[in-house]
């Protein structure tokens, strides 16, 4: 859970201190609308691939506070019109539950859309993580759930963790209705296979709350990052699917079938 260092206090304002790997001003695949897209620092897992291990250390990034972002996203409202908003992402944005629980709050307060992009790794059903996630989710307009592999076997191998509490979590924003889009990335060899697709879609099918899914094709764009932070690259000889074997990723996940995004 949260470390000492992801909890600090601003001790002039008392508001909670977060870790920011970059900021994205205009983003226009992190949700609906234009956003002002957050990245935060620190994740637990290891997908083999990532385009950003350099948000992997949890003890890195800029330290900022919720009401500097808040301000700071405000002066791009203007061209959001009226879908846009803030998005949280990462790294793993759960890793820093108070942080966000402040952020959202605020940008609530000020009539702001709220969407968190998450691989649910650090959800649990245990307290004290529990409650503040469920308060969370009372000023999360959508979530962007990211899930990588339905197998648990192979989603360890892909990730380096179970995909079991990631599924409770989806299952959970099922049950309380929660905006949902599930994000599922196609990488070749590792989650790209028919069988998974289908089972994958089975599972979707059984949640109550999907209002999209997307494919996001696998690509190799962040390969330098592994370099430079000397870290042996795994998918260094795959290559990025093919245009068939997209579109029969989102045959198989009935992607068309989804009615997009709905506000509450």
């Amino acid at each position: 859970m949260l470390s000492q260092e992801l909890a600090m206090k601003d001790s002039n304002s008392g508001s909670v201190i977060g870790r920011i790997h970059s900021i994205e001003s205009f983003g226009s695949v992190d949700g609906p609308g234009i956003r002002f897209v957050i990245f935060t620092q620190g994740c637990h897992m290891r997908c083999q691939f990532c385009h950003n291990p350099d948000t992997w250390n949890v003890d890195g990034g800029e330290e900022r506070t919720a009401d500097d972002l808040v301000k700071q996203a405000l002066r791009y409202k203007a061209y959001w019109g009226k879908d846009g908003g803030i998005t949280v992402s990462g790294g793993e944005p759960l890793l820093q539950m108070d942080f966000l629980l402040e952020l959202f709050k605020k940008a609530k307060a000020k009539g702001v859309h709220t969407t968190l992009d998450t691989s649910g790794n650090p959800f649990t059903r245990e307290e004290p993580f529990f409650s503040k996630f469920k308060e969370l989710m009372e000023v999360t307009d959508l979530v962007m759930l990211d899930i990588k592999q339905i197998y648990e076997d192979k989603h360890k191998i892909l990730t380096g963790w179970s995909n079991s509490n990631i599924l409770d979590m989806a299952e959970y924003l099922s049950e309380t209705g929660e905006s949902v889009w599930i994000r599922h990335v196609l990488v070749p060899g590792g989650s790209d296979d028919d069988e998974q697709l289908i089972e994958l879609d089975k599972f979707i099918k059984t949640l109550k709350n999907v209002d999209r899914v997307e494919v996001l094709p696998y690509h190799s764009l962040g390969t330098f990052k592994w370099e430079e932070l000397g870290i042996d690259y795994p998918l260094k000889d795959v290559l990025p699917p093919s245009k068939e074997r997209i579109e029969n990723a989102n045959k198989l996940l009935h992607t068309e079938d989804y009615k997009g995004y709905l506000s509450k």
